[in-house]
């Protein structure tokens, strides 16, 4: 299977685009894997996955904004969804993800984040479901 790498810092190139989870969450489990000081790891391999973590990590927290503004105002979500929005903004303005620490960081972040959105999604179509039964 072939994928393609963008690094797209201002999202707009990938605003629209399906997220490729599965891979990246089998690239998040292989970073945490490493354990603190990795053998084999080269240090331009730790910055190419390291941007490769950055771009999708930038993705998904660009997914989880747009849900979360979606949600309703008294949504029992704004303030765990606001809080990983803030560590995704804090965590990814630190600058390359090019150590091992980082790189970690970032795999822990998409973690987070896709944690976030599962929690939106299962929200939205919960309140969507619970809508149309009230309408009925």
């Amino acid at each position: 299977m072939r994928g393609t790498v963008v690094h797209d810092p201002s999202g707009a190139v990938t605003g629209g685009l399906p997220l490729d989870r599965d891979p990246q969450l089998a690239l998040v489990a292989a970073v945490l894997a490493w354990g603190p000081a990795p053998v084999g790891v080269r240090a331009a391999d730790r910055a190419q996955i390291g941007l490769q973590l950055t771009g999708h990590a930038r993705c998904v927290a660009a997914d989880v904004r747009h849900r979360y503004e979606a949600l309703p105002a008294d949504s029992e979500l704004h303030p765990l969804t606001m809080a990983v929005l803030r560590e995704a903004v804090n965590r990814l303005s630190t600058g390359p993800a090019t150590t091992v620490a980082r790189v970690q960081d970032r795999a822990r972040l998409i973690g987070a984040l896709y944690r976030a959105l599962d929690r939106l999604d299962t929200h939205t179509t919960a309140t969507a479901h619970t809508g149309h039964l009230n309408r009925s």
